[in-house]
């Protein structure tokens, strides 16, 4: 196993040990910032107005659309001024929702509501996909241009993601010779953006097979995600663009497709993510702001966001920073979370390249506990996809991560700088890792401190 170090690149802290429990309490003061977010992230009330989809010619038994009535009933509750879309318990089959201003989509328990797998029964609308925006079918339930939407309640929301799963072009998904996939319309795309094409002009849909996402709620302030579960969508579930104000919590997130994310905060401006559950096939939560040319063009950060009190099961990774980050991504907070699977790849995951870019910073965490984590408790990896073969600098720096304990991992740490941008600034405090079973990979850091951290048992002053 290659075990890669620059020991200059090292400045470590750590005079004395303690094993005592938290014996040195640390200032609070990097928090003071997660407890404004916390006040000033304001959850949507709406009118007590409830318009029943039953009203409106729902049928339940999950076998005939009710797209009409989800439409007419939305329609309906905004022209009264918002309230309350009821969806009573049953199973009800529809076509795509889209939101509007001031209404809340609430599902009673024992709701489910079924999501067509016929792709035609989703309009074209502007959304975005891993970064990039373009024309295409639009998310399962989508919000544009909306202030106060919401989706709560304590029912289902299920997206038979396994239906558009192969369009991945992944074997492990169905896909074979002679299948329709993506591939070709995500380079297409990918090439649109980097020459500057026109968003009305990047049209896709029938014939490309690009997947939408489950929730999408694009340029909104005042976005509640509560309660629901959420099973199986084609693509990512939770996807707030360009959107302030936005909360999501008690909600079950579970899909082991692929590019199944829980949620992916992009170009967000104040969000709360709390007590949820993340059983996913990619990154439990992944913050992003925009891919490349794409997200220099709009040039708007990830930024305010506390991530508390959440439970993480198998993913790519359980707090995620990346990989599409032109935009930059800063202040954001993840505390009190438990992860714990054979299949969780990482619980602290930082991921760019040279062709991203981006700068990452000020980033806190604390009191994290891990049971198992396949590779690695934490990476840092500028490797990431095309690695240093880009124009374009990434940065990381000014990163906390305090009472991290790991009961079973591959590596304590993965950090991959690049030779003309190493990674900046790292403090590990007050962290145990047991069960490690390979070296540390450390590679182009300027600083990585270590303050009373334990491996298998012993103090480390390096890693």
């Amino acid at each position: 196993m290659t075990y890669l170090l620059n020991r200059r690149a090292f400045v470590v802290a750590s005079a004395a040990f303690s094993t005592g429990a938290h014996a040195r309490p640390e200032p609070d003061d990097d928090w003071a910032r997660a407890r404004a977010i916390a006040a000033r992230v304001r959850v949507p009330r709406f009118a007590r107005r409830q318009f029943d989809i039953r009203a409106y010619g729902a049928t339940p038994g999950g076998r005939v659309l009710s797209t009409q009535a989800f439409a007419d009933a939305i329609a309906a509750c905004a022209a009264a001024g918002g309230g309350r879309v009821l969806v009573p318990a049953g199973r009800w089959l529809t076509g795509g929702i889209q939101l509007v201003s001031r209404v809340e989509l609430h599902l009673d328990a024992d709701a489910t509501i079924l999501f067509s797998t016929d792709a035609a029964h989703y309009p074209i609308v502007a959304t975005r996909y891993e970064g990039v925006e373009l024309m295409n079918y639009a998310p399962l339930i989508y919000a544009s241009d909306a202030q106060d939407v919401a989706v709560t309640g304590r029912g289902t929301i299920d997206g038979q993601g396994a239906a558009w799963w192969s369009w991945s072009g992944g074997k492990h998904y169905g896909w074979h010779e002679g299948l329709p996939s993506q591939r070709a319309a995500r380079d297409r795309l990918f090439a649109m953006a980097e020459a500057g094409v026109p968003v009305a002009e990047r049209r896709f849909g029938a014939g490309g097979y690009i997947r939408p996402n489950l929730l999408q709620f694009q340029r909104c302030r005042g976005v509640l995600v509560e309660g629901v579960t959420l099973r199986d969508s084609p693509c990512w579930n939770v996807h707030p663009v360009l959107s302030s104000n936005v909360t999501m919590r008690g909600v079950t997130v579970t899909g082991l497709g692929p590019n199944n994310d829980g949620c992916d905060p992009e170009s967000v401006d104040g969000m709360v993510i709390e007590r949820c559950v993340f059983d996913t096939g990619d990154d439990c939560i992944a913050i992003k702001s925009g891919r490349n040319a794409d997200g220099r063009r709009l040039a708007t950060p990830s930024r305010d966001i506390l991530i508390r009190g959440c439970t993480m099961k198998a993913g790519h990774g359980g707090v995620v920073i990346g990989s599409e980050v032109s935009g930059g991504v800063e202040h954001v907070f993840a505390e009190d979370c438990t992860m714990s699977s054979p299949d969780l790849w990482y619980a602290l995951r930082f991921k760019t390249n040279a062709v991203r870019g981006g700068r990452i910073a000020h980033i806190r965490v604390r009191n994290i506990t891990v049971g198992q984590v396949s590779r690695a408790a934490l990476t840092c990896d500028f490797n990431y996809e095309e690695g240093a073969n880009g124009r374009f600098v990434p940065e990381l720096d000014d990163v906390v991560v305090e009472r991290l304990t790991v009961a079973n991992t591959g590596r304590v740490l993965d950090c991959q700088g690049l030779p003309k941008a190493p990674v900046g600034r790292l403090t590990l405090r007050d962290c145990r890792f047991d069960r490690v079973r390979e070296p540390s990979i450390v590679q182009r850091i300027t600083a990585l401190t270590l303050e009373r951290v334990l491996v298998n048992g012993r103090p480390v002053t390096s890693l």
